[in-house]
């Protein structure tokens, strides 16, 4: 039975003008204002007709009892909880996020006399979901808090990604800096810091990147000086592109900001993590400025109401921050910030393709909904029909739904793993799970915002020529896509993980049984009823990845890393392909059996058969994209390092 917590205690009101936040120089719209402007003028943007496809996930897909019988839920849910709270956050998503979207793109963040200004519906927002356990306080470490598996809770974040993704950074990473506060930090720095933060009043955020560095950050130059106190270090430096600072939602904003400890190694292994927040907090509990300064806000291709600032630290010598870990200066100058860094980095990776899922599918609903509505063309009966009856209509949709449900499985199967890494009380399984996890990490982000892309180019087109405008949601959703293929680490340097570290970790054991359980999987259902076409794809696919393995091999042997750098992005993706395959199948199936056992009757006949579709597509379109790879590979070209650098000039 569904627990008495947070998650009952939604009430779905409209929210009021006076609780609206506003800059004390601009008038606060009225919500619902926003809500009536966006029926008469817009399509919708929120276009979850149902959480079908999620609850088979969870329900029938993955073991979700396993992380139900687990301690720290077992008396707190069960999977019957899990339908009903889908369809409450998918009436928040559409009653409350929804009309903030368009919100945040006519009212972008913005610096105002050395603040951040924030779109004026955001700040009642953020409050409310915090306040009623849809935000950080559902990572509570107490052994008395009852939070939601993340598993479940990943679902909920999907929809909120769907119906506003600007909005949402801001929770989420308030969620992954506080996550490793409560795992690195001090007793005293977990005291003052977490449960500010568990409780929303305060917010959190990376400060990693500096415009000298950008990827390669053991170049950054920010420093920190050690104090008689020392816990706290002064800190001087600047960094750019720092998500979701400075603004008004909340009392206090911390940062987890990179930095090298003055006398500390350098390159990366001198680098440490601080918390560092823009108001000091004192021993009585009252704050003073810590000598931040915001130096701007970008102006962005999308995401605009998300503020995206440069800021300086310690210009007066009087910025403070508490060191996360150890002491570099005490061992031997190498600090562990890359360590806690990466943990950070992964966390927020993992969750890219949660927030690509979200984003995607409502793109794809969008279109669909659009094509069963726009009349143009005729059938072969000289009718004018719904531009959803035309094969390249059917093709772009079909599409779009194979590589989401691609997705859904990466993600919510990552979850998954999350939970278990957390919680399962049997340390070995933790180790297993945290090496499943990390294998997948890079597809889970990669893969997903390379599609991503992709997939709402698909959308614009089923548009056609109202795809471009912008008074349709898939232009918006196509604006504010772009930048997560190059945030939390390029897709090349996934793609460098892969290949420099993940094929080879253990002696290269993990990814071997990961490779390996997929062939297993493609050997057991060769004969599978129906399906025979589709394994006889998967064997090939399977193949032709084991030349792809021997090239990265052999080179990685010669250490010609340069080579295996111009096609290790074509290797996740062939790598993802596959993994993909082995999902949908998976899932497709299940579906098939339910078909037989259900009938042709039944009201969920035609989900499972789009499942079975979705997976012969995927399959049958893009799996054999793996040879084509492999048959690159043997060719073995190299005119991307012959060529020389002059040569782009013309």
């Amino acid at each position: 039975m569904l627990a008495y917590s947070c998650f009952f205690l939604l009430q779905l009101q409209p929210l009021s003008r006076k609780t609206i936040a506003k800059d004390e120089n601009d008038e606060a719209p009225d919500v619902l204002v926003i809500i009536i402007e966006r029926v008469e003028n817009l399509a919708s943007n929120f276009a979850y007709k149902n959480t079908r496809d999620i609850e088979f996930i969870l329900e029938e897909w993955l073991p979700s009892d396993d992380i139900f019988s687990l301690p720290r839920f077992k008396d707190n849910y069960s999977k019957s909880d899990i339908k009903p709270i889908l369809n409450t956050v998918r009436k928040i998503a559409k009653e409350l996020w929804e009309p903030t979207y368009d919100d945040a793109d006519k009212n972008p963040a913005r610096l105002q006399d050395g603040k951040v200004v924030a779109p004026p519906s955001y700040k009642a927002l953020y409050d409310k979901m915090q306040a009623e356990g849809w935000g950080t306080s559902n990572i509570d470490p107490a052994e008395d808090a009852v939070i939601l598996p993340e598993l479940i809770f990943s679902a909920c974040r999907e929809m909120f990604h769907a119906s506003n993704t600007d909005f949402n950074t801001y929770i989420a990473l308030t969620t992954k800096g506080t996550d490793i506060i409560i795992r690195y930090a001090s007793a005293r720095v977990k005291n003052i810091f977490v449960p500010r933060l568990l409780s929303g009043e305060w917010s959190a955020g990376m400060a990693l990147t500096e415009s000298g560095a950008g990827s390669d950050v053991g170049d950054l130059l920010s420093k920190a000086y050690p104090t008689e106190d020392p816990d706290i270090f002064k800190i001087k430096g600047q960094k750019v592109f720092i998500t979701g600072s400075g603004h008004p939602l909340t009392e206090n904003h911390v940062h987890l900001f990179l930095a090298r400890v003055e006398g500390a190694k350098p390159g990366t292994e001198g680098l440490s993590l601080f918390v560092l927040p823009e108001l000091w907090p004192n021993e009585d509990g009252t704050l003073e400025d810590n000598d931040v300064v915001i130096t701007s806000v970008e102006h962005k291709m999308g995401l605009k109401g998300q503020a995206t600032c440069g800021f300086s630290v310690g210009d007066n010598n009087n910025c403070r921050a508490f060191l996360l870990g150890m002491n570099p200066l005490h061992n031997d100058g190498k600090g562990d910030g890359i360590k806690v860094m990466f943990n950070l980095m992964n966390s927020a990776r993992a969750g890219l393709c949660l927030q690509v899922t979200g984003m995607a599918a409502n793109a794809m609903y969008n279109s669909r909904d659009y094509a069963k509505e726009r009349i143009q063309g005729r059938n072969s009966k000289g009718e004018r029909v719904p531009i959803i009856q035309h094969a390249d209509i059917k093709r772009g949709l079909l599409l779009q739904k194979a590589v989401i449900e691609a997705l859904r499985a990466f993600t919510y199967l990552g979850h998954y793993y999350v939970d278990m890494i957390k919680h399962h009380p049997d340390p070995e399984v933790r180790k297993d799970m945290d090496i499943r996890l990390s294998v997948i990490t890079p597809l889970l982000k990669a893969y997903s915002t390379d599609e991503l892309w992709n997939l709402v180019s698909e959308a614009i087109q089923i548009y056609g020529g109202y795809g471009y405008c912008e008074d349709y949601p898939v232009s918006h959703i196509a604006r504010d896509s772009k930048i997560l293929s190059i945030y939390e680490g390029t897709n090349f340097i996934q793609s460098m993980d892969l290949v420099g570290r993940k094929m080879t970790m253990q002696k290269g054991a993990p990814f071997r049984e990961f490779i390996k359980e997929i062939e297993d999987f493609i050997e057991t259902n060769r004969t599978a009823e129906g399906f025979s076409k589709e394994f006889e794809v998967m064997g090939k696919a399977i193949d032709d990845y084991k030349i792809i393995l021997k090239f990265v091999m052999n080179h990685l042997a010669e250490k010609r890393m340069d080579i295996i750098w111009v096609y290790s992005k074509r290797i996740l993706t062939a790598t993802a392909q596959l993994f993909a395959g082995k999902c949908l199948l998976d899932q497709a199936l299940l579906a098939n059996q339910k078909i037989s056992d259900l009938g042709e009757e039944h009201h969920d006949y035609n989900f499972y058969l789009g499942k079975v579709a979705s997976a012969k597509f995927f399959v049958c379109n893009i799996v054999p994209n793996i040879g084509y790879v492999a048959d690159v590979l043997k060719i073995g070209d190299t005119s991307v390092l012959d060529i020389p650098l002059e040569a782009f000039d013309f």
